[in-house]
């Protein structure tokens, strides 16, 4: 098969292009053909470079025929669309008479703030995307990145037609029963929607963390409001037990967790050491008893706690979106109620008071983690949905 796919940006920035690299890669390596179509955001390119030789760059405002022209010259089987709002692009994509497959990431289809969550009480949004945006809600005034004025506005118009467009495409593609539940929510039929959730390739034969006396409690993912790590703070202030901290990452909220830090007294036990690479993070869990996600917005699935699985840690969460899905409570860790500080940090406390339990809810998030979320299976999964689509037989390797 010939697999165009398309997306808002070339290069690393985060999980869904992790996932692009990744998808793409394994789909050269069972012997079919790939492209990209991307617009002007540029992240570290080099691997994308060598695995998408065949691209072709849309520009900061793409056009029509910029799109086309990327459909005539490598005349797909399948387009997979990952991340891009331009209704240029959609339109186009619409009307080219392929089969187009969409990956829903996150909340940016259907919500215009993108995270599902009131940006003042902080609590998550269980509303289909409707008029309450515009008001009470006041989604259509968001946050502008880069430099220049800091606000922005955003259409309820333009998201509908937007919701709309998508419908019309061949299949959704979603990471949990969480993410399928919201597009149904917003009127996307059930039939269209197919769920697969995005694993990562595992590593060969993870070492076993060492659940020593240092109590090390590892963070990773982005330090952004939504993610909770200032209530991840507020909760570790309250365990009781010796521990330090390691939160892998970085983002818009840094200086603002590491002054929560400070006042809170915690700045000789947690440590901010900024974006690691995924190997870095893996050796961090080697010297780990637990790894913690505090995320407030709803997870649309929660990676990064299907990575600690992996490495045989348990984990400690609160109920957001769908990290119930992966997270079973007292199975492979926690399921804490919603930013309830108390019971996050009683949690904290039982594991590190009881190594042998913290041990036996690893394994079994390992075993989980191989049995339902196998890498192999989830290809499978996305190959054979693109033969479907392209009316081929998958390739076998």
């Amino acid at each position: 098969m010939r697999l165009l796919f398309v997306h808002e940006r070339f290069g690393a920035f985060g999980g869904a292009e992790a996932n692009i690299l990744l998808t793409a890669q394994e789909m050269l390596r069972r012997g079919h053909a790939v492209s990209i179509a991307h617009g002007g955001g540029e992240g570290s390119a080099a691997e994308w470079c060598r695995v998408f030789e065949d691209r072709e760059a849309l520009g900061e405002s793409p056009s029509p025929e910029a799109v086309e022209r990327a459909l005539a010259r490598f005349q797909p089987d399948v387009v997979y669309l990952h991340k891009f709002s331009d209704p240029r692009v959609l339109r186009a994509l619409e009307g080219c008479g392929r089969p187009v497959v969409r990956m829903v990431h996150d909340h940016d289809l259907y919500c215009m703030r993108s995270y599902k969550y009131n940006v003042f009480s902080r609590r998550i949004c269980t509303r289909a995307a409707s008029a309450y945006c515009v008001i009470p809600c006041g989604a259509p005034i968001g946050r502008a990145h880069g430099r220049g004025f800091p606000l922005r506005w955003v259409s309820y118009g333009a998201k509908r037609r937007e919701i709309e467009m998508n419908k019309k495409f061949h299949r959704l593609v979603v990471a949990s029963e969480y993410m399928r539940n919201e597009l149904l929510h917003n009127g996307f039929a059930l039939g269209q929607i197919e769920t697969h959730a995005p694993v990562p390739r595992p590593a060969a034969s993870p070492d076993a963390p060492s659940f020593g006396t240092r109590n090390l409690i590892v963070y990773s993912g982005q330090i952004i409001r939504g993610k909770g790590v200032d209530v991840l703070l507020e909760s570790l202030a309250r365990v009781k037990s010796p521990f330090e901290c390691l939160i892998l990452g970085d983002g818009s909220q840094r200086a603002e967790c590491e002054l929560i830090s400070r006042r809170l007294g915690l700045e000789d036990r947690v440590h901010f050491a900024g974006f690691v690479p995924q190997a870095s993070i893996a050796e961090s869990y080697r010297d780990a008893s637990l790894a913690v996600m505090s995320s407030l917005w709803p997870e649309p699935f929660g990676a990064a706690g299907l990575e600690a699985m992996r490495c045989g840690l348990p984990v400690i969460a609160f109920d957001a979106g769908a990290i119930s899905e992966w997270l079973l409570d007292g199975v492979n860790g926690f399921l804490v109620p919603w930013r309830d500080r108390d019971a996050f940090a009683a949690r904290v406390d039982v594991l590190l008071q009881d190594k042998a339990l913290a041990r036996r809810l690893g394994q079994n998030g390992r075993q989980l983690a191989d049995e339902r979320f196998n890498f192999s299976a989830y290809i499978d999964g996305l190959e054979g949905l693109f033969a479907r689509a392209a009316g081929q037989a998958p390739l076998r390797t």
